[in-house]
Parts: C-alpha cells; structure tokens; sequence
C-alpha cells in the first residue's frame, strides 16, 4: 500500500511502523510526492488535511507534524462501543478521529511529558491519564483501533494482506527481597529479632526463630513453586532482580551473599533475568550502572532487560539512561495505582524520546496487571482479583495482544497477606491456557 502524507516526518515515520507494520503486518511505503501518489495504481490511501482522489482518506489533525511538546486538546469522540481521541469531520473518512495521531498520544506518553501532580514518589499518576478520566484504562485501545482500521481497508481492497495477531502470556517475577528472614547478615537479624520483640509481634518473633533454625521455609521462598510451574504451563517468564544497596525501599539480600548468588543462578538457569534498579537509581545513571554490573557477573553475561523497582520512573530520563546502559528491553510500562494499560497498548513498541523528537531502540513492553495494585491499591480481595486479572486477559485475547502479569515471589508465598494468592495464580494459568 503506498501512503501520501504532506510531509515525512519522525513521528510519521514512527506511528505509521507502529500500526500499519507492526501491528497490522501491513506492506507500505509512504510518499509526499502528489504526482507519485495520483499515478500509483495499487492499493493506496491519503493521511493529511485535505483529501487528494477518491482513495481512503484519513482527516489528520497536526500532532504528527509538529517537532515540539504543545498542550493538546484532548477532545474525544464516541467510537464503536470505546472512544476515539482528536475528532475530525467530514464525508468519508476512515475513522470519525485521527487514529494515527491518537495512537501516537497514547503510545509515546506524551502527557506524561506535561505538568502533572505526581504521587508521593514522583511517579505520574494514573489518575491523571486521558484513559482513566473516559474509563478506558482497561481497554487496549491502539489494538482495538489498529484492528478496526484493517477492516475498514478489507472493505476498499480485500486482497490487502494482513498478519494473524496471536495471544502471548508472559509472567514476570519481580524478586524485592528474595527471603523473608534468611541470609539477611547478623545486625539485619538481630535488629529483627528486636522490631518483633519492642512490637509485641509474638507471631513474627516465633516465625523468624522457626525458619532460622530450619524447623519451616521462609515465607518468601516460592522459587520451587514458581519453576514448578514454569514447567507444568511451559511458561517463558523474567525473573527482575533488586540488587542495590539496603536502604529504606531496597531491602533485598547483598550481591555479595553467596546464597542469593547461587539462586540468581539458578534462575538464570531455567529463564532470562534482567535488572530490577533500585528506589534511588531511577535518575541516577553511576548507581544504575554499578547494579546492572554487579549482576551481570554474577550471571556471567550481559543484561539486556530492566523493570524499575517501585515502577519509578521518569518519561524520557529513565529511558535515557537504560538506553546509554545497553538495555534494550524494558518493562516498567504500567501503573501501580490502577490496571490496565498505560501506553493503551497490549504490544510492545519502540520508545519514541519526545524529547529529542526521535525514535529509539529501545524496546517498552507493557504490563497489564500487578498483585500489588489488586491487593494494595484497589483493595480486592482473592476471588474479585482473578476476576479483573480474567477480564483483562479476555481483552488481550480478544485483539492478539500481549499480557504481561507482574506479581512477587512474596505473594506467590502464600503466607500473612497473601494466603490465597498462589492458588489464585495458578487458577489464572489455568484459564490463560484452557
């Protein structure tokens, strides 16, 4: 299919990748050159503000054509059953909005570039989002866009050949604290043993002292659950390693333990493990560094993967950063306060850097749904959770999507706050793969 645009630009270039090849598996070129366009005899359509022949046109409002970060207004429009954001008008046209300039809204966060009121950790809020305000947060929209332009073209050119979209299901491990109480050095334990003791925490107090003398398992200890399954549902999962410095939110066992090497290790064995950088690295790049290195020797190859503990990051530096680190792949895309998907996308995509108006190499894949945001956040209960987690998994199949679940080692324990939740897990494997 060749394209004419009024001009080709990087967020052309970008957004045009993102729907028509990587999403649809669309053959396309593009062109500003009218005379090419009026003369090409083959499957064709127009993108730009005026249409030029009787070919599809889609009316585009100027977002893809700009190079700098403006204020939009972001006006939606009622579209088959969700909504379409940048309405245009007029006879004829392919969508009743600019699907490509909406995806592209969506897809490189652009909000997230503007002032916001951020949470307690500087985090954007999701709350905040064009999608959480029209309730959309749980919906993949650029998917479902995406899917309703290709039938759209089928009915002008049915020989138009498109790729079959296929489900995936990838679980992924973010491993804060590998053991609960075990391998956690002398004044780690013992100042334990006294936060126990001054609290009264006679539970937490007779628990410590069982495990330490290997009378029962640490509670944090679900790795032989997890591998277990990754065998039984011949799973693909990532295992996320926090391996900063103790400080108040990085309390996971030092690179320097030969216990928490060893299962590094071992779960290197059986799946890819990336970087989890700690509370405090998200904009520091020396710190980020120096964790990403200590893992990787333990591991004896590089990293390329990376999810930002406490989901702390910052739209474009934290990307900046992992792209001059070498990492390729990162995970962060979700929110901790809601479900659904940030980037409004079940596929993975390209980092676009709205900063420096360009594409990178970096590749987001974007999760859908965290233990923590039901349990925490939304303050559901066992059965309500697998509910969510089901329709959401519903809405990825439905488009051919990707569903990244995130969840812990903690939680897949099954003890304290979380019993339930390894069967709920398991329940939800189970229906991923019926």
């Amino acid at each position: 299919m060749l394209v004419h645009v009024p001009r080709i630009t990087d967020r052309v270039l970008y957004t045009f990748d993102l729907l028509l090849k990587q999403s649809l598996g669309l053959d396309y070129a593009l062109t500003a050159d009218v005379e090419r366009y009026g003369a090409y005899e083959g499957p064709k359509m127009n993108y730009g503000p005026l249409r030029l022949c009787d070919a599809p046109f889609q009316k585009a409002v100027n977002l893809l054509f700009e190079r700098h970060i403006n204020d939009q207004e972001t006006t939606s429009v009622d579209f088959e059953g969700t909504k379409g954001l940048f309405p245009v008008y007029g006879k004829g046209l392919l969508m009743p909005f600019d699907v490509f300039a909406a995806s592209f809204y969506l897809v490189s966060r652009y909000e997230e570039y503007l002032p916001q009121v951020r949470d307690k950790y500087g985090r954007f809020q999701a709350e905040s989002t064009w999608m959480y305000e029209n309730g959309l947060l749980q919906r993949p929209l650029v998917d479902i866009w995406a899917l309703a332009l290709k039938e759209r073209l089928k009915v002008v050119y049915p020989d138009l050949a498109f790729k079959d979209r296929k489900f995936e299901f990838v679980p992924t491990y973010d491993i804060d604290a590998a053991w609960a109480y075990k391998h956690k050095g002398l004044y780690r334990t013992i100042g334990g043993f006294f936060k126990d003791l001054t609290s009264g925490n006679r539970d937490g107090l007779r628990e410590r002292h069982e495990v330490l003398c290997g009378k029962r398992k640490d509670p944090f200890d679900s790795f032989d659950f997890m591998l277990g399954l990754q065998k039984e549902f011949k799973l693909n999962p990532i295992y996320f390693i926090l391996c900063g410095e103790y400080d108040t939110n990085d309390k996971n066992i030092s690179l320097r333990k030969e216990a928490f090497r060893n299962l590094i290790k071992r779960l290197g064995d059986y799946a890819d493990v990336g970087i989890h950088p700690s509370f405090s690295s998200y904009l520091d790049f020396h710190k980020m560094r120096a964790e990403i290195n200590g893992l990787s020797e333990v591991l004896h190859r590089p990293l390329t993967k990376s999810r930002q503990h406490f989901l702390r990051m910052n739209l474009p530096r934290s990307y900046q950063k992992l792209i001059e680190l070498d990492i390729s792949d990162d995970y962060t895309m979700g929110f901790a306060s809601q479900a659904g998907f940030r980037a409004g996308i079940a596929d993975s995509f390209r980092f676009f850097d709205l900063e420096n108006d360009m594409a990178t190499n970096l590749w987001v894949h974007p999760f859908a749904l965290m233990d923590g945001t039901m349990r925490d956040y939304l303050n559901l209960d066992v059965e309500a959770s697998l509910s969510l987690a089901k329709q959401l998994v519903d809405e990825v199949k439905a488009i051919g999507g990707t569903f990244i679940y995130l969840t812990h080692n903690e939680t897949l324990g099954g003890e304290k706050r979380w019993v339930g939740w390894p069967e709920m897990y398991r329940e939800l494997l189970e229906y991923v793969y019926a």
